[in-house]
């Protein structure tokens, strides 16, 4: 579903590889990753990783947005198959410095309800998570359903009304800010690289790869 996302990106604005260095290839909490970066001109950073472990049984994907050209908000979209379940979690983060209208985005969810929620628990960043993000979890035979969830939401993503960022420094100061708590509060896909890479090389990772929102 990571490589949709990216060509529908890609139909919009045109995406520039960048390095991802060091970081290209890691192994953490028994998974392989591979991870790609992109500047989006006109939107801002885009972050690809996907993850393989236990002999095939698991596989994750993560796409990340961090806008700068355009006050949307921050997104991150994870997919995990796992021991015959397909959970699909989109999280949209307020990066916003003016208001914006995400009615598109709950409508896509409002058509299929039917989708079993999946409780994330409590998390610190709760406060700045937006009402449109996505939590489900199903079985492997839901997975269609789930990539349509996915596809529809995104495009309605894409396609909100954002005004062109006026206070570029203000934008990113907004997203660092959530990349700067995730490493001090920390978070699940957080805490398992700090586990493996240790805290330096995850601020790296999250700072000059997934968000690119510089050194602290």
């Amino acid at each position: 579903m990571t490589d949709v996302l990216l060509s529908r990106i890609a139909a919009r604005y045109t995406l520039h590889a960048l390095d991802a260095g060091e970081f290209a290839t890691l192994k953490a909490n028994g998974m392989k990753f591979a991870v790609q970066a992109y500047h989006a001109q006109g939107l801002g950073h885009v972050s690809v990783m996907r993850a393989k472990g236990f002999f095939g049984l698991m596989k994750m994907d993560t796409l990340i947005i961090v806008p700068e050209d355009k006050d949307l908000p921050l997104y991150s979209y994870d997919r995990i198959y796992a021991a015959g379940n397909d959970t699909l979690i989109v999280e949209l983060y307020d990066t916003l410095i003016s208001p914006l209208d995400l009615s598109a985005l709950r409508g896509t969810l409002a058509r299929r309800t039917y989708l079993a929620e999946h409780d994330l628990g409590e998390h610190w960043y709760d406060s700045i998570k937006l009402a449109g993000s996505i939590s489900k979890k199903g079985k492997r035979a839901q997975t269609p359903e789930l990539d349509a969830l996915t596809y529809e939401h995104f495009e309605a993503y894409l396609n909100t009304p954002a005004a062109d960022t006026a206070d570029k420094a203000q934008k990113r100061a907004r997203s660092a800010a959530y990349v700067d708590g995730l490493l001090e509060n920390g978070g699940p896909p957080t805490n398992a690289f700090k586990k493996t890479l240790g805290e330096d090389a995850t601020a790296k990772l999250f700072r000059e790869v997934l968000f690119k929102t510089g050194k602290a």
